[in-house]
C-alpha cells in the first residue's frame, strides 16, 4: 500500500506506547498488563468477569494474570455477596500502592502529550478515535450470501 492506513497507524502507535509502559512497569518489577489491571479494580471490588473486557484480554490470559497478581500479594478474591457464582477481585494494601505507581505513570504520560498539543487537537483526536470505534463496531465488508 502506498499510504498509511488508520489501523496501521493505530497498531504501530500502540506498539510504541505498550513498549514504553512495559519499560516503565519493569522499573517496578511489573508489567503493563498488571498495571492496567490494578487501575481497573474498583475500591469495593470488581467482578472477575468484567475485568477481561475492560483489559481486552481473553479468559485464559486474564486467569494467568490474576494468579500472578495473587501470588505477588497485589490482589485477593472473595465471593460476590450479590451473586454466589461470581468472584470479586480486591486490591491488597500493597496492590493499592502499586496502583498509585501505575496511575502516576499514566497521568505523567498523558500530561506530556497534553503539553505538546492544543485543546483543539486533543478534541479532534478523541473525535477521530470515537469515529474509528463506531466504524469498527458497525463495519462488515463481506456480507454472507443467504441461500
Amino acid at each position: 500500500m502506498k499510504y498509511e492506513t488508520f489501523d496501521s497507524v493505530l497498531r504501530s502507535t500502540w506498539q510504541l506506547v505498550s513498549k514504553m509502559y512495559n519499560k516503565e512497569a519493569n522499573k517496578f518489577d511489573s508489567t503493563m498488563a498488571t498495571g492496567f489491571a490494578l487501575l481497573s479494580i474498583d475500591a469495593e471490588g470488581t467482578p472477575s468477569t468484567t475485568l477481561g473486557p475492560k483489559l481486552g484480554m481473553e479468559p485464559t490470559s486474564l486467569s494467568r494474570l490474576l494468579s500472578t497478581m495473587e501470588e505477588r500479594k497485589l490482589i485477593y478474591r472473595t465471593q460476590n455477596p450479590n451473586d454466589g457464582r461470581s468472584i470479586l477481585i480486591h486490591l491488597t494494601s500493597f496492590g493499592k500502592e502499586k496502583r498509585d505507581d501505575s496511575k502516576a505513570v499514566v497521568l505523567h504520560f498523558n500530561k506530556k502529550i497534553e503539553e505538546s498539543l492544543s485543546t483543539e487537537k486533543i478534541s479532534a483526536f478523541f473525535e477521530v478515535m470515537n469515529c474509528i470505534k463506531e466504524s469498527s463496531l458497525n463495519f462488515e465488508h463481506f456480507t454472507p450470501v443467504l441461500k
